[in-house]
């Protein structure tokens, strides 16, 4: 993809809304909403890189109440003519088909590669990927299992998604608190990740979500791995400006 002159991408990631109630993040959403009324005026397209909700959860005529500043402003960028992309992180896991009917916007359930002027992006949100989290890699396995997504269905919406919510909060699954903290280079499981893709294929930008921090690193001399932050504590956003990629605070 090539971007038009004065033409911007933008990323962003882990809004948690509704967390941990749905009036405490109200706040959180109206600038979130302010902030895409803002870029929808030079943007070429935009990358939400998952955790847009605490919980979201599919049923076969029913999806969670809320959030229709968001979603209204998500619908009319879409209906201009800007390509936004979707890629679920951890608390989104069961998107199935709305916001490709609805707002026209494609999900992804795993990384993908882009290219933007000659420069690659290998993106994602970023959760189970690289080596350790072990835990988490066989809670994602049930998570997504059919059988259990079938099981889940059966409940009445307003138990699954109360029961959903509450142990999201209950579980510290919201934010990543106790995760959110800088490890180091060689202890950070996204940058090893990184330089592992990098032995078999070159990329200019790993831009990921998910660790709640707003990361910056060299990779190598011409590679860099991006982690967005998030819209609870930092409120931070990536721009690619068609020649160089930078972190950015609302």
């Amino acid at each position: 993809m090539q971007i038009p002159e004065g033409k911007k991408i933008y990323f962003a990631s882990d809004n948690h809304l509704g967390a941990p109630t749905r009036a405490a993040s109200f706040p959180r959403e109206k600038k979130f909403v302010a902030w895409l009324d803002e870029i929808k005026e030079d943007a070429a397209a935009i990358f939400l890189l998952g955790d847009l909700f605490d919980f979201w959860m599919e049923f076969k005529t029913v999806v969670p109440k809320g959030f229709t500043r968001t979603l209204g402003k998500l619908a009319e960028i879409s209906d201009s003519g800007i390509p936004i992309y979707y890629f679920v992180g951890n608390h989104d896991l069961w998107m199935n088909g709305y916001f490709e009917e609805e707002l026209n916007i494609p999900v992804y359930h795993k990384p993908e590669e882009f290219t933007f002027n000659d420069k690659t992006f290998f993106i994602g949100h970023g959760d189970g990927l690289g080596p350790g989290d072990k835990g988490y890699k066989r809670m994602k396995k049930v998570f997504t299992n059919p059988f259990c997504k079938w099981l889940f269905r059966w409940l009445h919406p307003d138990l699954g998604v109360r029961m959903a919510q509450h142990l999201s909060v209950k579980n510290k699954l919201i934010s990543g608190d106790d995760d959110a903290k800088f490890l180091g280079e060689d202890n950070e499981w996204l940058v090893q990740y990184c330089k592992r893709k990098l032995e078999n294929k070159h990329r200019d930008y790993f831009v990921f979500g998910h660790r709640h921090l707003p990361l910056d690193i060299d990779l190598s001399e011409n590679s860099k791995y991006i982690n967005l932050g998030d819209w609870i504590q930092y409120f931070t956003y990536g721009v690619f400006d068609g020649k160089t990629m930078a972190l950015k605070k609302y």
